[in-house]
């Protein structure tokens, strides 16, 4: 089964009936239990429905899943880090089975089964996002996935907005945790050889989403002990470390051009490398270190062109500060972007209206639109309190995996300027 083949199979559902099909179909169901008991074989199966008969998207589905695994990455599963095993069911279908304990008694609500579909659906495509080094063009085929991307999320669905791009699908299939770590050291190599475009789209997502990260990391996770988390993520910082040459590489091509058009790029880079550089300023700006010695190229590049344009950077960098008034993506911690995912989906699935709010709309504050501002900020919120209510055990305590704090988004921020001034 080629990448495009299975591209067409995809498309053919997506943009066709057969998710409203099956909507129409088991919201006929008594209850949400008997709908989502008719829904989820077919979830399993990946039988669905067309105008021309079924669309068998099982054995493609098996056989990329296959491939994948064998590269590292248990995309369509998360970990169970007290059984220390993959868990048997895919990430939906777990989802699929709370909105049951949740709502099974409720009057089957045609809303929350699409934005369930969906979600499925996201995940099958990140695991295509994986595969778009099968064979054929990558560049193009990142661009055919966000594409089915842009389907999944048309008025043809929900409304629910999950992410924005292929690049953003890759990242949410494999932020969790993987006993075996070269699949993230292999996809690296090969997004080097991504044009810039698709380059900085990856640039883009990872450092805000691994920024996020480690900033959770670095207070939930190690104590403040900022050897122990760079000894420990040996996956994250040579992606962090390339994300952010990606960026400043770009920012010193812009700087030489002053029009108003450049400036409103260098904003959207400068948050970008604000958001991953919070984290852990020193690793990246300040002396070389032996750690992640794999990366140090990636950080010498970094660092050089950060020190060419250092003043005007840390001068634009203050239009980034964090303010209890407007949302800022410093502001949001987590462990795995996935959860922001998951959260944001259940939390629509309980109330039954779909979220307008992507994870790529939580990764900046720009546009500063009050409006849209307020959106986010609402949402984190959300995911915060839904997280505090359901706390995962992290050194012998019980601690929110996703959390919203503008105060402690400011002391991040406040961290990285002194260090980029020292």
């Amino acid at each position: 089964m080629t990448f495009a083949g299975v591209c067409e199979l995809a498309g053919r559902i997506l943009e066709g009936t057969a998710r409203r099909q099956v909507v129409e179909s088991v919201a006929q169901a008594p209850d949400m239990r008997h709908a989502l008991a008719q829904l989820e074989p077919i979830v399993r199966a990946n039988m669905w429905p067309s105008q021309a008969g079924l669309i068998d998207l099982g054995a493609a589905v098996e056989e990329l899943d296959r491939r994948t695994r064998a590269d590292g990455f248990h995309a369509l599963h998360d970990w169970d880090g007290v059984a220390a095993r993959v868990n048997p069911d895919t990430i939906p279908i777990d989802v699929l089975h709370y909105l049951d304990n949740e709502r099974g008694g409720d009057a089957p609500d045609a809303t929350a089964l699409a934005i369930l579909i969906e979600f499925h659906f996201l995940y099958l495509l990140g695991l295509l996002s994986l595969r778009v080094w099968d064979d054929g063009d990558p560049n193009q085929n990142l661009d055919r996935v966000t594409s089915l991307l842009d389907e999944l999320q048309s008025a043809n669905g929900s409304g629910h907005r999950f992410a924005s791009t292929a690049e953003t699908l890759l990242l949410i299939a494999t932020s969790h945790y993987e006993p075996d770590e070269r699949g993230y050291h292999a996809t690296l190599e090969r997004a080097r050889q991504l044009d810039a475009r698709h380059q900085l789209s990856f640039a883009f997502a990872h450092a805000a989403s691994m920024g996020s990260h480690l900033r959770f990391g670095i207070e939930a996770t190690y104590g403040r002990d900022f050897g122990a988390m760079r000894t420990d993520n040996t996956a994250d910082y040579p992606w962090m470390a390339w994300s952010l040459a990606v960026l400043m590489r770009e920012y010193a091509r812009l700087s030489t051009a002053e029009e108003q058009a450049a400036e409103a790029d260098r904003e959207t880079l400068v948050e970008a490398i604000v958001c991953g550089l919070s984290a852990d300023a020193l690793a990246f700006a300040g002396p070389p270190s032996v750690t992640h010695a794999a990366s140090a190229a990636d950080r010498a590049e970094f660092r050089d062109l950060l020190h060419a344009h250092r003043a005007r950077f840390i001068d634009e960098c203050e239009r980034h500060r964090p303010a209890a008034q407007s949302y800022s993506p410093l502001s949001l911690f987590f462990n795995f972007a996935f959860n922001v995912v998951k959260g944001s989906v259940i939390d629509a699935l309980l109330w039954g209206e779909p979220r307008r709010v992507s994870l790529n709309d939580l990764f900046t504050a720009l546009p500063r639109d009050p409006a849209a501002s307020a959106a986010k900020i609402q949402l984190a919120q959300t995911l915060t309190t839904y997280a505090r209510a359901h706390p995962d055990t992290i050194r012998g305590k019980r601690m929110p995996v996703v959390v919203y704090d503008p105060s402690a988004g400011r002391m991040a921020f406040g961290a990285m300027i002194r260090a980029l001034k020292g």
